[in-house]
């Protein structure tokens, strides 16, 4: 309320004085044509006569002058004129000047024919009255417009000057206390600001409208950051709010994005040690994930995982690692890391031990989830409590060619852990499922959704809770398009993009795993827990904002180009099958829901993976038939 007031204020103050001006300039543009057409000059001022002006024409100004005044604030008012933003006028706008200025001198000329003609002898000039027309709308256009026109020649010369100095113009968004810290390093020239120039300052706080940092300018409203960044022809833009919410940093983000700066930021307060309040970093893609990050509840996953013997398969993987450096810290009395493929998982055995040191108990398992008695001796020596189970085939376009390979590793392998864990009595069973597997086009979204079917068949009569986690495609975890594009970028491009209106949900690392760590504390076995995603993302807009973070321009610097639909790929992905929308339940803050159970016949279904199984293994070229007789809304290729 305070800061509306003031910006009312301001603006009550700025139409008076645009008003004052505008009665001032009117008079003297008839003044100046006066004064040009009779060559002469104004009496009463140093040397003039006026002897060549006849009195008549002073008579007929005065009461001109009581006309004008008012009715020139009238016009004006009815072409709101004093509720424009000048700095955003157009030729609409000059357009819209002419027209008023020719209602202003017309009104003037019939003032004199039906109200002065009778009262002042003289032959009103109508030439001298377009002179003054042609005045009156040059010093209009210029008292709203003409400092425009001169800051643009100072900006010019001054980025002249920092081009051939090799600096590059900064804009700072935030003028608080990091925002004043950066500033002040630029003007130093501290390490990593000494080739930079503060330009000007934003802020979102209107209390600091027009005040300065170190004399660099601070002005209002980040909405205004494309504006200026063209105005002041800003090369680099410093987000400096590091106690910002998500939700700000997103929305700044979003108007920094509409540029063609490079993008960097001051850290997060979480991610600030002490001292480090001056240090950049570059803005990376997460920080365009437009909506909050989903948030956990620490002490619910604390009691099923501290001194509990926790089992991740896949655990060298994108999303099973950051399981693991998550499920460390919870203190479990033994992690097992279990993946086929021996480097990742050494990697991060390595990570977490250099980390926490012995305090991480952890052991690595070499195996493949298609050999149930690998899987089972792990099972038997380590008895695990808590089994999150990421190992998969995932690469969409390559499980079309090979059908059969993503039936035995995803479906069959899934159900070697399933029964394993059954048999061994583990508490808590999580799958990673796909929004793939919803309504899916492809193998590997059908083979998922057969492992969400596994895991309600197993909850029907098992002891073990099982259940399942659907989200979205994770940013920068292996074969997602980042990692692909940061490549593409980093050798000139082009930027691939296989068709410009595809979508997708989009989630980090650390959140996929929160939520898969958070579904397990949940307490409805044999149901999918969903994330609420927010809107899905365009793959071309994070593409053009991917190459802007790395400093170039988008179809200039780097191309972008469209190869089109690969082989199971649709244009969009869900979240929710028809039949499950009904069911839809929140049950975790406002970001996670859950789905009942479908309804289904067990034996028949039994009897169907039966008939997969053979198939995976004997007739590779019908595993899409038989997938289809257990997914009807299977699509292979949207047929």
């Amino acid at each position: 309320m305070v800061r509306l007031s003031a910006m009312a204020r301001e603006q009550r103050n700025k139409m008076f004085l645009y008003a004052l001006l505008d009665v001032v300039l009117i008079n003297i543009s008839i003044l100046i044509a006066i004064c040009l057409w009779y060559g002469g000059t104004i009496p009463g001022l140093p040397g003039g006569q006026g002897r060549l002006i006849p009195s008549e024409v002073w008579s007929w100004y005065k009461y001109t002058f009581i006309f004008v005044s008012p009715f020139c604030l009238v016009v004006y008012g009815l072409f709101k004129f004093y509720s424009n933003l000048w700095k955003y006028a157009a030729i609409e706008d000059v357009y819209k000047i002419i027209v008023a200025n020719t209602i202003i001198f017309a009104a003037i000329y019939g003032y004199y024919c039906y109200f002065l003609s009778g009262i002042i002898y003289i032959e009103l000039p109508k030439r001298m009255l377009i002179v003054g027309w042609i005045i009156s709308i040059i010093l209009f256009v210029f008292s709203r417009s003409g400092y425009r026109f001169v800051k643009r020649i100072f900006i010019n010369i001054e980025h002249f000057f920092d081009r051939k100095s090799g600096r590059k113009r900064v804009l700072v968004v935030g003028a608080g206390y990091s925002g004043y810290n950066v500033v002040r390093s630029i003007i130093n020239g501290e390490k990593g600001y000494e080739d930079r120039m503060a330009v000007i300052v934003v802020d979102d706080d209107y209390s600091k409208n027009n005040s300065n940092l170190m004399g660099i300018r601070v002005t209002y409203d980040t909405a205004n950051i494309p504006r200026l960044c063209t105005e002041y022809e800003i090369e680099e833009i410093i987000v400096a709010i590091p106690s910002a919410t998500n939700a700000q940093i997103n929305r700044i983000m979003g108007y920094c994005t509409q540029t063609d700066c490079v993008l960097k930021m001051i850290p997060p307060m979480s991610d600030i040690s002490d001292g480090g309040f001056q240090r950049l970093r570059a803005v990376n893609i997460t920080d365009l994930l437009f909506r909050d990050e989903v948030s956990i509840d620490i002490r619910s996953i604390s009691e099923y995982i501290m001194d509990r013997v926790v089992l991740v398969t896949g655990g060298g993987g994108s999303i099973g690692s950051e399981l693991c450096r998550q499920i460390v810290k919870f203190e479990p009395k033994l992690l097992i890391i279990f993946d086929v493929y021996e480097n990742n998982a050494y990697e991060l055995y390595n990570e977490l031990k250099d980390k926490y040191g012995n305090k991480a108990k952890m052991i690595i398992r070499v195996g493949t989830i298609r050999d149930i008695n690998c899987v089972e001796r792990v099972f038997e020596e380590y008895r695990p409590n808590v089994v999150f189970h990421a190992a998969a085939h995932k690469h969409v376009p390559l499980m079309e060619f090979v059908p059969a390979e993503a039936v035995k590793n995803n479906v069959f392998g899934t159900l070697n852990v399933a029964k394993c864990a059954d048999r061994y009595g583990v508490d808590h069973f999580v799958l990673l499922s796909t929004d793939k597997a919803v309504n899916p086009t492809n193998v590997m979204g059908a083979t998922k959704r057969i492992t969400e079917l596994i895991i309600q068949e197993f909850a029907s009569h098992s002891n073990t809770k099982f259940v399942a986690v659907r989200f979205g495609n994770v940013l920068g975890s292996n074969g997602s398009v980042i990692p692909l594009f940061q490549k593409q970028i980093k050798s000139g491009g082009p930027v691939t993009v296989t068709h410009k209106d595809i979508t997708r949900f989009f989630m980090t690392i650390p959140e996929a795993s929160r939520l898969v760590m958070q579904a397990a504390s949940l307490d409805n076995s044999g149901r999918i827990y969903v994330l609420d995603m927010g809107k899905p993302v365009k793959i071309d807009d994070l593409a053009r904002n991917l190459i802007r973070l790395s400093g170039f321009v988008p179809d200039k610097d780097i191309k972008i180009e469209y190869t089109g639909l690969r082989p199971g790929e649709k244009l969009y992905e869900e979240l929710i099958m028809a039949e499950e929308k009904d069911s839809m339940k929140l049950v975790f803050g406002n970001k996670i829901f859950v789905t009942a159970p479908v309804e289904m016949d067990y034996d028949e279904f039994n009897k169907n993976l039966d008939e997969l199984y053979r198939a995976a293994f004997e007739e590779p070229d019908k595993v899409k038939d038989y997938i289809k007789k257990i997914v009807p809304n299977f699509n292979p290729n949207g047929e």
